[in-house]
């Protein structure tokens, strides 16, 4: 399995960062799953395994502590641009995003800063139209139990 390189765009505030370095797990056209650390040492989690959904716009991350334990699953909207050329994957947030925790309570993050992107012209208004569908569809699975999707089961932290 070869490894890409994979470029997280952050629009608010802007930045790319290479998250290569995160452990690939498996990779297919539809599905990348990664193990990573937090790259910069945070007090709310340590760790995770994304589930990015390539050609579905999103990412799904389950989040632990420093001893192992699920603290809770963590949605990112995406645009997701691929360069076959150089296997590299750019993956553009589209701000919103959705945190899930045990007991299933939903909170949603950074509608503000979505608001914000298109109005400052930052996103266009297909990204913000695009990140609104897939909110909704993340929604939907949530509400009617069919989160986390089954390809986020079955791998160990």
């Amino acid at each position: 399995m070869s490894k890409p390189t994979v470029l997280r765009r952050r629009y608010i505030p802007y930045e790319i960062v290479d998250i290569s370095e995160d452990e690939l797990l498996f990779r297919s056209e539809e599905l990348l799953v990664t193990k990573w650390t937090a790259i910069k040492p945070r007090p709310d989690f340590y760790g995770g395994i994304s589930f990015t959904f390539l050609k579905k716009g999103y990412k799904i991350g389950r989040f632990y502590d420093k001893d192992n334990n699920f603290l809770y699953w963590y949605c990112d909207i995406l645009e997701v641009q691929y360069d076959q050329d150089r296997d590299t994957y750019t993956l553009n947030d589209l701000l919103v995003d959705i945190k899930l925790y045990p007991g299933g309570r939903v909170e949603v993050l950074d509608v503000d800063e979505l608001a914000q992107a298109l109005e400052t012209g930052l996103i266009s208004p297909q990204q913000t139209a695009a990140s609104l569908r897939i909110f909704d569809e993340l929604l939907k699975m949530i509400y009617s139990r069919r989160f986390p999707p089954a390809q986020c089961n079955g791998w160990e932290y």
